[in-house]
């Protein structure tokens, strides 16, 4: 039976994919969590094909305990940006442990593929009408994107020296069900149920007459994971030497959507008022950017688009959180 590793298993993302390869496939899976902050195995449906494990990744792991593994989903990281900005060293030492110490596993189990789960934010702020394709410059702005870079310069290399089969995915913003209340969707589901104001992050307008806000793509949870089980499932990784890097996709929502309008979709989707308040995006939170794009037409030619849109997604998470 194939088997596969999910890091991060009851973490929002984790949690995500679990549930989607227990319902769309036969496999056997180990969930693999040090249960921090954002890590719930409440999250987590039961299955006999299903074994939870408690490991912190700050820590070697020994595939004695864990056995091996034919697909390998590192998804764990720590993710805030606000956190990553008020305590970089203990961020960013975290996240560049969890992918070695998970790229040193790999290296002894030699699995068929190794999917590091990285972010836009690696490539920084996006001009407009510009999207970032895959291999675009990498020139993070905080911490938690140095960190993000940081993964994904180790698995590049371990790519190369020892011939683990990394594949690196970068993600747009991501929402659904049973998200951190810090994430910014959750956050304006609060703040409308509470008829207290969501901060929206902006730049002001050259002048000081207004505001513009700041945008991204957003992805519906469900379509992720079905974006990973299609990687693993449909991609051939590149190999060294025959590639000079390793595969790398972006998996992109459909549409870009102003962070002012997703607040205005959620509060829709809530048949309540949007009560609002413009926050400068960069003084609030040095390192923010107020742009991000990627291009996702590559991981469309393979074959694969998402099937959830974002109105049913935003529907979907807001009648869960009732």
């Amino acid at each position: 039976m194939t088997k596969a590793l999910i890091t991060g298993g009851t973490g929002f993302v984790g949690h995500h994919v679990l549930d989607y390869l227990l319902s769309e496939t036969d496999w056997e899976l180990i969930a693999l969590d040090s249960l921090s902050y954002a890590g719930n195995p409440d999250k987590v449906r039961l299955d006999p094909r299903l074994r939870l494990l408690y490991h912190d990744l700050r820590a070697p792991l020994d595939p004695d305990r864990v056995g091996g593994a034919d697909y390998i989903l590192n998804l764990a990281s720590s993710s805030h940006v606000d956190r990553s900005i008020e305590a970089p060293v203990e961020f960013i030492q975290n996240n560049v442990a969890v992918a070695t110490n998970m790229l040193e596993f790999a290296r002894e189990v030699k699995p068929r593929m190794f999917i590091q789960f990285s972010t836009d934010e690696v490539y920084g702020p996006a001009p407009d009408n510009v999207a970032f394709h895959e291999w675009s410059t990498i020139l993070p702005s905080n911490p938690y994107a140095a960190s993000k870079a940081c993964q994904e310069a180790i698995a590049i290399s371990y790519w190369r020296t020892y011939g683990v089969p990394v594949v690196i995915t970068n993600t747009m913003n991501v929402f659904g069900e049973n998200q951190h209340p810090e994430k910014f969707v959750p956050l304006c589901i609060k703040k409308i149920n509470e008829g207290t104001q969501v901060p929206i992050h902006a730049a002001r307008k050259e002048g000081g007459g207004g505001w513009v806000s700041g945008s991204r793509h957003w992805i519906y949870a469900r379509d992720v994971a079905e974006a990973c089980m299609f990687i693993a499932t449909r991609i051939e990784p590149n190999i060294y030497p025959e590639a000079d890097r390793p595969s790398r996709y972006n998996i992109v929502g459909v549409d870009e959507v102003s962070n002012v309008d997703i607040a205005a979709k959620v509060a829709d989707a809530m048949d309540r008022p949007l009560l609002k308040r413009w926050v400068d995006y960069h003084v609030s939170r040095p390192g923010h950017d107020r742009r991000y794009a990627l291009d996702g037409s590559k991981l469309a030619a393979a074959g694969w688009k998402p099937t959830i849109g974002l109105e049913e997604g935003l529907r979907l998470t807001v009648e869960h959180s009732k």
